[in-house]
């Protein structure tokens, strides 16, 4: 079951920075194949953690979402951000395997 969220410039707000469960922000574009390799991998760490956080995906190769790729710092895809109360509280840089990320999530969360 796909648990992630499709996001852009305007729904951000109602999904990222007003939500009551921390927010896994996968900035991805269809050109990179380290996203595509993470795509599953962020599916499943999604699902198993749908109770504690909320996860979704911005396409930062859309001209639309450069705002939101500047104002997060996204130097690298795939770029992902964990957000809570409006603020970002961890960050992940290249692949990582569905058990790491999971560990690394709950470590931001504690």
């Amino acid at each position: 079951m796909n648990t992630i969220i499709d996001v852009d410039k305007n729904n951000f707000s109602e999904e990222v920075l007003n939500s009551s469960l921390p927010v896994l922000v996968d900035f991805w574009a269809s050109w990179c194949t380290s996203c595509k390799m993470m795509a599953p991998i962020l599916e499943e760490v999604s699902d198993v953690m749908k109770e504690k956080i909320k996860t979704v995906k911005i396409d930062a190769g859309n001209s639309e979402n450069q705002e939101l790729v500047t104002k997060y710092e996204i130097q690298s895809l795939p770029g992902i951000k964990l957000i809570k109360d409006g603020q970002v509280i961890g960050e992940f840089h290249g692949i990582h395997s569905r058990d790491s990320l999971i560990i690394k999530i709950e470590e931001y969360l504690k």
